[in-house]
């Protein structure tokens, strides 16, 4: 089914959040949790499907790094909506670690847990090496850790001595996710649901989109292709405010560019006092795709996205430095994309 098929209206899809547990200029990681945990009760009372957390590391801004201790949290102050990784990082850990874990989650909160696999570190290289110390992984044999995980949950494949408990039996839904082609083709060939960081890959997003569509195979999990989408989204009552509560989030990405990660600052009134010419060509190229306006405009926004990418779900990424200012941008998205 080609792209233009699988357009939809967009309070006929599922919309879910993507947390990377921002820790703020004057605030902790204490706050940065509280505001997690808020922010995961919010988003489930408005109708959002699930809430996934994100793995960083040695990033001063980004408190998700310990992702399963995360999701626990998150599970344990909601009800009903799914709770995942979006995503753990594979090649950063043993996988029967990570069926362990995950498996000690779903065991908790059944029915409830996703996991998002990805085969980047999610960091820069002196820090990856830290974190796969003795592995010697650098993600070019994702496809067998895959299979190695895929088979501890697997009863009828796991080996007899080395068996996941918790976690054996359990079926736990197994995301891939990607910002290029690779784990859009695997996700094909394995008939695995597939997520796109579109938020930070927007270039790449179609390309990875028609090689997953146009190379799915059924499988036991999936009779067709299912993908999310994820968006970066800042919504406000007037223009003017969403585009300076965006500028958190271009200074965020601006600070990585120049190799400078730093807390998640307060927005600004003028970005033009603080990048160059060529940084700011260089951030608009990459997140030129964010959608940042007025409800009508996140509303337009998001029909259009979901019409090129026939995305089966989209993910909300809101790198917003007020608390009470991205609890309304999510209202606001809410009001204008599910249905009630």
């Amino acid at each position: 089914m080609s792209i233009a098929n699988r357009s939809k209206l967009l309070e006929e899809i599922p919309l879910s959040v993507l947390d990377l547990a921002s820790i703020v200029e004057g605030g902790t990681a204490h706050d940065s949790f509280k505001n997690t945990a808020n922010l995961a009760i919010h988003a489930e009372k408005l109708g959002f499907n699930r809430y996934w957390l994100a793995e960083h590391h040695n990033m001063p801004g980004i408190g998700s790094s310990a992702t399963s201790v995360l999701i626990g949290h998150v599970a344990q102050v909601t009800e009903s909506m799914r709770v995942g990784s979006g995503g753990i990082m594979l090649p950063n850990h043993a996988p029967l670690v990570i069926a362990e874990q995950f498996g000690t989650l779903e065991s908790l909160y059944p029915n409830r847990i996703d996991l998002g696999l990805g085969r980047a570190p999610g960091t820069d290289q002196r820090t990856a090496f830290a974190l796969r110390k003795g592995q010697g992984s650098d993600g070019q044999d994702f496809p067998e850790q895959l299979e190695e995980l895929t088979n501890y949950f697997s009863p009828e494949e796991s080996d007899p001595k080395v068996r996941a408990i918790p976690g054996e039996g359990l079926s736990i839904p197994i995301w891939l996710l990607g910002s290029s082609g690779f784990s859009a083709r695997l996700a094909a060939e394995k008939g695995l649901p597939f997520a796109f960081a579109s938020h930070f890959s927007p270039e790449n997003t179609i390309p990875a989109l028609e090689l997953y569509y146009n190379n799915f195979q059924p499988s036991d999990v999936l009779a067709e292709p299912y993908s999310m989408v994820v968006a970066n989204v800042i919504a406000a009552d007037t223009e003017k405010e969403a585009q300076r509560l965006a500028t958190s989030m271009q200074i965020q990405f601006l600070n990585i560019i120049r190799n400078t990660p730093n807390l998640l600052q307060a927005p600004v009134d003028d970005m033009d006092e603080i990048w160059s010419d060529y940084e700011k060509s260089v951030l608009e190229k990459q997140f030129g795709s964010a959608m940042v306006g007025t409800p009508a405009m996140i509303q337009e926004k998001l029909q259009d996205f979901q019409n090129k990418t026939g995305a089966s779900e989209i993910m909300i990424n809101s790198q917003i430095f007020d608390h009470e200012a991205r609890l309304r941008s999510f209202e606001i998205v809410s009001d204008v994309s599910i249905k009630k």
